[in-house]
């Protein structure tokens, strides 16, 4: 099998795995426990929230432990405005986000809430003047992707909270689950920030939601007293401990892991842009782990199945969308309802040899001289 869907999931690291075995066996206590189980496991807690505070440049009370992303996301969406009712209910956000960004935003339109969608520029950035002119004193929140799921565009985040900045009581969240250990990511512009360990090589069922300190909000999960004020739940000490190894281990080796990335991209677009039927979606400057393409004649969902075929995983669009409906994010960059729904989604790996990007091209070929 040649998979080439690492922005879905990641294999985990053996070292990520041995790190979970390793905390499952040694701390059996439940961290929130008064006893000296309960108090070992409570510590070993502490001083992983502290390193991956160190390696995240935060605070250490600034992290926020949960079950993913969307758990991430879907706290620090409806948390959020929920602390700012007496604001106001207006909201922006791009066609670009995350189903588990744009389904609370879809929810919290059905609650009364308003909502504008940023147009995207033709390089798969948002539009910053119309940022600009968007935002309202009634703006309670602004939701942005740090990097695009689809086509991997970089957006200026800086920029943005310059922005937003001139309206102090608007929370601008940040999606960062595809750049976190594949680009350089500051905290600081935002309020919160959303990443999962899955996508660099870590466990998927759990996440970290940065949220900065002083700023308001309400949890969405009520129960007994845990490790944070926001989220209730026996805190997932083993999972904490992988994550940590895995953040550890993306940063460090984000360098060498990115110049492999790079040199498969390129040697893909060299090979692609000669095809006359083949559309390169992905702007120049994303980031090199997403490659979109769209050939034309053909459906995305049906160069999948023919992939699939040929025991080669790639997607449609992100994992957590309808394959049924054109890519909201390549209709945005391309105006192009065709080109959206013949798009699908390569993403790379420095664990990618250059024999499957040979694989990838000759199943290709049938589609792209038929």
């Amino acid at each position: 099998m040649i998979y080439l869907d690492y922005s879905a999931n990641t294999p985990a690291d053996p070292r990520v795995a041995e790190a979970f075995l390793r905390a499952s066996l040694d701390f059996p206590g439940n961290p929130n426990s008064k006893h000296p189980a309960g108090q070992a496991a409570a510590n070993a807690l502490s001083e992983s929230r502290s390193h991956i505070a160190e390696l995240l440049s935060v605070l250490p009370e600034e992290l926020i432990f949960t079950s993913g992303a969307t758990e991430s996301n879907n706290l620090a969406l409806l948390g959020s405005v929920a602390a700012r009712r007496h604001v106001g209910r207006h909201i922006i956000s791009t066609a670009l986000e995350h189903p588990s960004v744009s389904a609370c935003l879809s929810h919290l339109q059905e609650n009364g809430y308003e909502i504008d969608l940023l147009p995207i520029l033709s390089n798969g950035r948002i539009d910053l003047e119309a940022l600009s002119s968007l935002l309202r004193k009634d703006t309670c929140l602004v939701a942005l992707s740090a990097v695009d799921s689809e086509l991997g565009t970089v957006q200026p985040l800086a920029e943005a909270a310059a922005h937003i900045r001139r309206f102090s009581d608007c929370h601008f969240h940040v999606d960062a689950t595809q750049a976190v250990g594949k680009t350089p990511v500051d905290f600081s512009v935002a309020d919160s920030v959303s990443f999962a360990p899955h996508k660099f090589y870590g466990l998927t069922g759990s996440g970290v939601l940065y949220k900065k300190k002083g700023v308001p909000l309400l949890p969405q999960l009520h129960g007994g007293e845990s490790d944070s004020p926001y989220r209730s739940g026996t805190p997932a000490l083993a999972e904490i401990k992988a994550l940590e190894c895995a953040l550890e281990l993306a940063l460090s080796e984000q360098v060498s892991r990115n110049e492999a990335v790079r040199a498969h991209n390129a040697y893909l677009r060299t090979a692609l842009s000669e095809e006359k039927k083949v559309s390169i979606n992905s702007p120049a400057d994303a980031v090199p782990h997403i490659l979109n393409l769209s050939i034309a004649g053909s459906r995305g969902s049906a160069v999948q199945a023919s992939l699939a075929a040929a025991d080669i995983c790639i997607s449609v669009k992100s994992a957590c969308s309808s394959d049924a409906l054109p890519s909201r994010a390549v209709f945005a960059v391309s105006r192009s309802r065709k080109n959206a729904l013949a798009s699908f989604r390569v993403s790379l790996s420095h664990l990618t040899t250059r024999e499957e990007l040979d694989a990838l091209l000759s199943a290709l070929a049938p589609l792209l001289h038929a």
